[in-house]
Parts: C-alpha cells; sequence; structure tokens
C-alpha cells in the first residue's frame, strides 16, 4: 500500500509537470485525454510494480554471484571511487546493456512480440514512457543491470553506499524515460548529442514508410539515456530540424489492456527489420 501510495503522488507530480510543458511547449496538438490514455495510466501502475517484483530474485541471484566471483578484487577497487564517479560509470555501462537488451527486442521475433506493445503508441507524449509489456521490460533492465553488477558498480552485499546507486540509475533512467518519450518541441542544439531528448528518441518511434512490412525506421536510436552510444554502434539517426510525421508500427497489436498482455505469449508472428541505419 505505501508503494502504491508512493507512484500516485509521483503521477500527480508528473501530470501537473509534464501537462504544463506539453501545453506550453508541445510539438504536436492533442488532446490531454488522447486515444489510449486509460491504458496507459493503467500501465503505469503495472510497469512500476510488476517488474520490480520480477526482479528481486534474478538481482538478488546476481549480486551473490558477482560479489562472490570479484570479492576481495574489482569490488574493493570500485568501493573506493567516489560516489559520483561510481554513479556516472554505472550510468554508462548500463545504458549501453540496455541499449542491446533493446536492439535485441527489435531484431529477435520472439522478443519483438513483446516489444511490439510499446510501439503501437499512434500519439506520443509522456505517459507513452509507461507503456511497456512486463515481459519486455524486465528482459531489457536485467541487460542494464547485468553490466553494472558484475562490474561491481552495484553491490547489495558491499555496503549502504552501493546500495544507493543501482536506486540512483533505476530513478533516473524511469524520469528520463517520461522526458524523452514527452510531446515537446524542445531542441537542445550540440548538447542531443550528449542526452538523449524527446527529438532523439522521437525518431526511435517513427512509423515511417512500412511498406513490405519491414520496420526499418525502428531500427535506431536505442539508447535510453546517451545517445553517443548509438553513434558508436552505428545506429544514430538525429536531423537536425525535422521530426517524424507519424509513429506507431505495421505489426499488429491489439487495443485492449488485457489482450495486449496475453498476445504476446500466444506465439504470434511480427516483422522486425535487421538493416541498420547509418548515424546522421
Amino acid at each position: 500500500m505505501r508503494e502504491i501510495l508512493r507512484i500516485s503522488a509521483l503521477l500527480i507530480v508528473l501530470v501537473a509537470l509534464f501537462g504544463m510543458l506539453e501545453r506550453v511547449w508541445g510539438l504536436h496538438r492533442q488532446k490531454f485525454l488522447r486515444k489510449a490514455f486509460a491504458t496507459d495510466l493503467a500501465y503505469y501502475f503495472i510497469t512500476a510494480l510488476v517488474p520490480r517484483l520480477i526482479l528481486l530474485v534474478p538481482l538478488a541471484v546476481l549480486s551473490a554471484f558477482a560479489h562472490h566471483l570479484f570479492a576481495g578484487t574489482l569490488y574493493e577497487s570500485v568501493a573506493a571511487w567516489p560516489t559520483g564517479l561510481r554513479l556516472l560509470a554505472a550510468a554508462v555501462v548500463s545504458d549501453v546493456g540496455a541499449y542491446w537488451g533493446h536492439r535485441w527486442s527489435h531484431e529477435i521475433p520472439w522478443l519483438w512480440r513483446f516489444h511490439a506493445v510499446h510501439h503501437s503508441a499512434e500519439e506520443m507524449d509522456w505517459l507513452v514512457g509507461s507503456r511497456g509489456h512486463p515481459v519486455d521490460l524486465v528482459f531489457t533492465r536485467l541487460c542494464g543491470y547485468l553490466p553494472m553488477y558484475l562490474l561491481g558498480l552495484a553491490q547489495p552485499m558491499g555496503g549502504p553506499k552501493m546500495d544507493l546507486v543501482p536506486v540512483l540509475v533505476a530513478f533516473l533512467g524511469t524520469l528520463w524515460g517520461f522526458f524523452v518519450h514527452a510531446n515537446l518541441r524542445w531542441r537542445l542544439g550540440v548538447f542531443e548529442w550528449l542526452i538523449a531528448t524527446p527529438a532523439f528518441h522521437h525518431w526511435h518511434h517513427d512509423r515511417g514508410d512500412q511498406a513490405g512490412g519491414a520496420a526499418s525506421q525502428l531500427n535506431k536510436n536505442y539508447a535510453a539515456l546517451l545517445p553517443w552510444v548509438d553513434g558508436l554502434f552505428g545506429t544514430l539517426h538525429l536531423p537536425k530540424r525535422e521530426w517524424p510525421a507519424q509513429y506507431g508500427t505495421d505489426t499488429r497489436v491489439p487495443e485492449s489492456l488485457q489482450d495486449q498482455l496475453l498476445q504476446p505469449f500466444a506465439g504470434q508472428a511480427a516483422t522486425v527489420a535487421t538493416e541498420q541505419i547509418r548515424p546522421v
């Protein structure tokens, strides 16, 4: 109950903040209660509670394994780093891990079945950041947490200082996820190549031309926080002035919440593209 109250309070803050920002600096003119708003509101609570519960055991096992494997060597060295440095390193390695988890979710058909739920949004605003199948979120987050734990940057068994690192990384990732999905026309110049913005992530949701069933326009801008990670792996796409004309995917995703949660388990084939987008 305490956790529900906490995320409900955060929701009120987010509604007030992004409601004002999107009204003043909105990229597209759309209603606050836009299509599928109620579904995404339900996802807000699902994604805040379910993945965390599912990840408790895997992360505990991963932490114990990493602590046993590297105790006395790597962990002691990393533990001596200043907190700010450890947090920065954790954010970078987590984003690299999440980049590959996200990219695999596009390139591997059975993962795309779950990830397509997120891309079914046809209107973009901050709440779309909550739309995601729990299986999809658990997989991507595990990919992000894995390098943090193996490198000793997130170590629940290593003392209270280390406990704070994964918490802060997760909190920052959650808040930034709302920001990059927001219906905002902000452009940040050269800083857009350093930190993810709505302009960067909206291109990842670009529906574009999917003639022939290929979703190649989606194979760009996988990073959650650091666009230059996409630059390293050849998937960065960030025009200076243009924005996507439309959002969504031609992969069939049902409209109801229940069907969105259950359909991916049915093994329905989904279209994914493996063609890489060259950086611009």
